[in-house]
């Protein structure tokens, strides 16, 4: 296997540079550079040296993480150089010029730590999703899940199938042997239901944690001019959208990305929604409806100074917002749950706020999420049909340790453990390469 090397810091220049080595020729690669091996785990000042010339690069740490006992499982390596661009090319150059060694491709160093079971594939994962984190929630949500939030939950879930997959198997086996109990089944198949209706609970909260990964999405939904651009410019504090009396301005779907209360929520201003005769502005209406079927919450802007506006049927919560509410007197204002002007400002940090409070109280309730892609979920899915399934009254003993297996086997497929080299391409693909 070649070793690899790349840069595991920030982008140069830089105050440092981390230049990161995994494989059997790690040490040899480090030798050649420092003159010597520092102790194991230990953090050493060594002068970095070009091996051929013997020419001075740089004055930095060196790290030395002998097998197994590494990030990786391989040997590993890594100078903390001064972080400018020429150090970092003078190095990469030495060791470029040494045989078995090339440069990393992204997430190389991580995916080593997989195969050689230092990591399992939701730990990756969530790694990944650490690093891309914007918000607190994503934050807290991926080192939870780095962790092992949802490996241990796999597991546990997994060994007791496991246990009670091998009791049927026994009751099979020796149904003629005195010790083996006659009710074993029905008792294994009692705590398969208890299992499968712990995997309906986390199923049902499933949509909390992907829409915390993914984030949760706020559509502006309404007539023409009702002032949805002017309102997302208002939340954005920015001009963001075109504002303009000309009905139809909007054609496309325009995007304000907000972190509310540690949150990811992501505004969406949507064409005016009316009948029109226009191609162009059919297409944005059309556009502006899928976006809102497939909102979170719909904020239905109605001009309280113009007809009303009824709201149509989303699959969101819909909440009823009323526009430039300093034009109009108290009885209009009787339309609206939301009062706004974008004009003098009023209402639209308390609509701001209770949008956070909507979605931390919808998003950040009761335990814990561990399910946070749909990979998580479909694999959960899985195991527990194939537990319903081993429920059924009328199926055999072998049926339902086979139910048991099949039931098994999609946790691991969840752990990484089998059946996943399909997804790892996918999965590593937008890591980083000193990762």
């Amino acid at each position: 296997m070649d070793t690899i090397f790349a840069l595991s810091s920030g982008a140069l220049p830089a105050a440092i540079g981390i230049v990161r080595l995994s494989g059997p020729k790690a040490g040899d690669a480090l030798q050649a550079l420092v003159g010597r091996l520092p102790q194991p785990r230990t953090a050493a000042l060594v002068r970095v040296r070009e091996p051929e010339s013997g020419a001075a690069i740089d004055q930095a740490l060196a790290l030395w993480f002998p097998a197994p006992s590494s990030e990786t499982g391989e040997n590993m390596a890594e100078l903390q150089l001064h972080g400018g661009r020429a150090v970092v090319a003078a190095v990469f150059a030495a060791l470029g010029r040494m045989d078995g060694l090339r440069l990393a491709v992204p997430g190389e160093f991580t995916r080593r730590a997989l195969a050689n079971g230092h990591m399992d594939l939701p730990a990756v994962e969530a790694l990944a999703d650490l690093i891309a984190a914007e918000t607190e929630q994503q934050r807290g949500q991926a080192i939870g899940q780095m962790l092992g939030g949802l490996s241990r939950r796999a597991d546990a879930w997994r060994q007791q199938i496991i246990s009670a997959q091998a009791r049927i198997e026994a009751a099979i086996d020796f149904s003629d042997e005195g010790d083996v109990s006659e009710d074993v089944a029905a008792a294994s198949l009692k705590e398969v239901a208890g299992l499968r209706a712990e995997l309906d609970a986390v199923l049902a909260e499933a949509q909390r944690g992907e829409r915390v990964r993914d984030g949760i999405v706020v559509a502006i939904a309404g007539p023409p001019n009702a002032g949805k651009s002017s309102l997302v410019n208002a939340i954005a504090q920015r001009d963001v959208a075109i504002v303009s009396p000309i009905a139809g301005t909007t054609r496309d779907v325009i995007e304000v990305h907000l972190d509310l209360q540690g949150y990811p929520v992501t505004i969406i201003d949507t064409a005016g929604i009316h009948d029109s005769s226009e191609p162009i502005e059919q297409e944005g209406i059309r556009r502006a409806r899928l976006r809102a079927e497939g909102a979170d919450l719909v904020l239905w802007l109605d001009d309280l100074s113009g007809q009303p506006s009824l709201p149509e049927a989303f699959g969101a919560d819909v909440w009823r917002v009323g526009s430039k509410s300093d034009l109009v007197d108290s009885s209009a204002k009787q339309r609206a749950d939301w009062l706004t002007s974008t004009r003098s400002g009023d209402g639209v940090g308390e609509l701001v706020s209770a949008i956070g409070s909507y979605v931390a109280e919808r998003y950040g309730r009761g335990e814990s999420r561990i399910i946070t892609r749909e990979r998580h979920r479909l694999a959960i899915q899985d195991s527990r049909d194939a537990l319903l399934r081993a429920e059924a009254a009328a199926l055999g003993d072998e049926v339902v340790a086979e139910e048991l297996r099949l039931a098994g086997r999609a946790l691991e497929r969840l752990l990484g453990r089998i059946d996943v080299e399909h997804v790892l391409d996918a999965v590593f693909r937008d890591f980083c390469i000193g990762k």
